[in-house]
């Protein structure tokens, strides 16, 4: 028998203490959540030994179920009952989760126990005991609300019935078709298919074909498929069309003597080449030699759509258009956004406008809001715009290089603020009339977009101060806000320590603007370097997201302190909901009910997820399109992501993606390393990171699971 040494003794009892004293620590402030830094802190834990000691009893108790986990590296206490409510998950490597509205421990559910929940659904779960070194596992034992119930994929038609087989794989049964509800659908159509019924011990669940959408590989079946994967329309309702065909265009001589006339004073719109909804424009006026009048015009969508009105009740259920890699999907019907509310050159129209007083310093020395009657000059694109910015020759020149002089002026000082500046390119596709891509291009703002940005931005602060900066002791109304919260300060120290490896680093702590300009001077110095992508893409993923909400924080990347979106209400819900509201409070109104304008808040912020997936995967589709024909070419790329399945590599002449498996880099066991963002060879030690440069062979393209297979070359 061996023999202990003091040091054993020693260590068995301080392990002990230790977990009595976290659990104690943690149960005594049970509402709140704790970073090992803060428990090391609270506990005087200290030295490298009691830090790793620490984090082992963490993990442990986190394993045993007396901690959560809430997030990477955050602890509470479990005070959980063994009842719990949250979202169902299906992963497309067939393994489903439950996640608990608590921000607790992801719970393992077996296909068996979850009685046939979709990915999605709103659920209630039962917690089971717990096995020895097993992860936690529950059972669904009521579905609460459906959030899926079509899918999209091609159908098979047998003798006697057909299946479905689907194109997103997180359903891991094959739907089944009786053959009198296949609506006239063909072996090998495309078609998207409801869920009617899923008997308890039937594998399969039930279905019948609700639209035929064509025949796979057409671009316009894939363009709708992708839509209708995401429960997105891809038509406009005909009974809408016919409401929206009636209104009005007549501005009559009373609605003209109610607003502000602006008709006479210069104004332009400025915008992409293919855009057909002008739903700004910029007026310049001099005031004297040192001060400018600059207005900013919004399309008055909410004069001709009224709340409830079939027009709005759709808007209100899209909350925005979306943006495919070769349509746009628009929320209002076209007489409203190509006609009504498009600020065409030349013709009278209503508007909502902010109108500002500038110095030549661009300091705004005043503001008003007001609704406005406008006729634009002229229809710029970003290109005409940019070649007068450049030459300082062409039409209006004078006043375009005015409003991008007080532009460069409101630009640097956000920056100086603190604003954070993502400049990202935009892939884009040249297609031919078939919609097959051609090649590739990126889309760069340049001074032009900065231009029309800037007042933008100036105009949707002003609004949202105008209702939110209210006197001390006095409740502001309720308003929508755009809002950006400040980055979690565990997720800059990751950050951190990553582009130590790279000699770069930033502030993880201090003021909000000492560390988003230590952001802009890391975004500052990557540029044009190898790591410039990977850099980027992990400073992008340690901010928050960016969403619609009636409770203020500010908006962080902005650097203000209220912000929200009135611009753009031809293409975005919340723009609408803010027009009335500033409307309603215009006039004297009293603030509005809190609780209904944060779910309109929720929808708005879920709906752009979707519309941003359904783009996303758009453009997947269109490179795996465009690389299906340069199979076996070899192509320099970088790894743009890590994961347990594979290695993912962006071409770098393309920015095509495509991934690597894990099963064909046969040349060693690789473990992922997931704090360091890389792969190891057990045996070898080779190591795959994010950012890492490696030559790549394009092995395969699946069109229909949108996905391109490299392998090493």
């Amino acid at each position: 028998m061996s023999r202990k040494t003091s040091s054993d003794v020693e260590n068995k009892p301080r392990k002990k203490e230790l977990i009595t004293s976290v659990t104690r620590f943690l149960s005594e402030n049970n509402d709140k959540q704790y970073n090992y830094k803060q428990i090391a802190a609270a506990l005087n834990v200290s030295g490298e030994e009691g830090r790793r000691q620490l984090l082992k009893v963490l993990d442990k108790l986190r394993d045993d179920d007396v901690l959560l986990e809430t997030s990477r590296g955050r602890y509470r206490i479990n005070n959980r009952g063994l009842m719990l409510e949250g979202r169902f998950e299906r992963r497309s490597n067939g393994k489903n989760f439950f996640v608990p509205d608590d921000d607790g421990n992801i719970i393992y559910i077996a296909e068996r126990n979850s009685k046939h929940a979709m990915n999605g659904d709103r659920v209630r779960v039962q917690l089971l005991a717990k096995r020895k070194r097993a992860d936690t596992e529950g059972t669904v034992v009521e579905i609460l609300e459906h959030t899926q119930s079509r899918f999209v994929g091609v159908v098979e038609v047998q003798k006697h019935f057909a299946f479905l087989v689907m194109d997103s794989k997180y359903l891991s049964n094959d739907i089944f078709i009786p053959k009198e509800d296949l609506n006239g659908a063909e072996n090998g159509d495309k078609v998207v298919v409801e869920i009617v019924e899923w008997p308890e011990k039937a594998n399969n669940p039930v279905g019948k074909v609700i639209d035929i959408l064509g025949k796979p590989g057409q671009n316009d079946t894939e363009m709708h498929a992708i839509l209708a994967q995401y429960d997105l329309p891809y038509k406009y309702p005909e009974e809408v069309e016919k409401y929206a065909a009636k209104i009005s265009d007549h501005i009559s001589k009373e609605e003209i003597s109610r607003r502000e006339d602006l008709r006479d004073v210069f104004t332009i719109t400025i915008d992409p080449k293919d855009a057909k909804d002008f739903d700004d424009a910029l007026s310049l006026r001099q005031l004297s030699s040192r001060e400018w009048e600059v207005g900013v015009h919004i399309a008055d969508v909410t004069h001709y759509v009224k709340p409830g009105d079939p027009v709005d009740r759709e808007a209100a259920k899209r909350a925005t258009s979306i943006y495919l890699v070769d349509r746009t999907i628009p929320m209002l019907p076209e007489r409203l956004s190509n006609e009504l509310c498009s600020l065409r050159p030349q013709e009278e129209k209503l508007c909502f406008s902010v109108i500002f007083t500038l110095n030549d310093k661009a300091e705004v020395k005043g503001s008003r809001i007001a609704r406005t009657v406008i006729k634009s000059d002229s229809r710029l694109t970003y290109e005409d715009a940019q070649a007068v910015i450049e030459t300082g020759k062409g039409d209006f020149s004078a006043e375009i290089l005015r409003l991008n002089q007080l532009a460069i002026q409101l630009r640097e000082r956000r920056f100086a603020a603190g604003a954070i500046n993502f400049e990202r390119y935009e892939v884009k596709f040249n297609l031919d009339e078939k919609g097959k891509p051609l090649g590739v291009y990126f889309k760069e703002s340049k001074e032009a977009n900065h231009l029309i940005e800037e007042f933008m931005l100036l105009a949707n602060k002003t609004v949202a101060e105008s209702i939110g900066r209210v006197p001390k002791g006095k409740k502001a109304s309720t308003f929508v806000y755009r809002i950006h919260d400040i980055p979690d300060p565990e997720k800059l120290e990751t950050l951190n320590n990553f582009i130590l490896r790279f000699g770069h680093k930033i502030k993880p702590e201090g003021s909000k603007i000492e560390v988003a300009k230590s952001i802009n001077a890391l975004l500052d110095k990557v540029q044009g370097r190898p790591e410039e992508n990977l850099v980027e893409t992990i400073a992008i993923r340690t901010m928050s997201k960016a969403i619609y909400s009636t409770k203020n924080v500010g908006h962080y990347g902005l650097a203000f302190d209220y912000y929200t979106h009135f611009t753009s209400p031809i293409r975005r819900y919340p723009d609408m909901l803010v027009h009335r509201l500033l409307e309603h409070y215009l006039a004297g109104g009293k603030s509005v009910n809190q609780a209904e304008l944060e779910e309109e808040c929720k929808h708005s912020s879920k709906m752009e997820q979707v519309a941003s997936n359904a783009e996303r995967d758009s453009i997947k589709y269109k490179q795996v399109e465009f690389m299906s024909d340069k199979i076996g070419k070899v192509y320099d790329g970088v790894i743009s992501g890590i994961t347990e399945w594979g290695v993912y590599v962006e071409i770098n002449e393309n920015k095509c993606e495509g991934m690597i498996p894990i099963r064909e880099m046969d040349d060693d066991f690789y473990e992922l390393d997931e704090k360091n963002y890389r792969l190891v060879g057990r045996r070898k030690k080779r190591e795959y990171r994010l950012g890492q440069p490696v030559s790549i062979q394009v092995a395969r393209a699946n069109l229909d699971r949108k996905q391109l297979d490299f392998t090493f070359a």
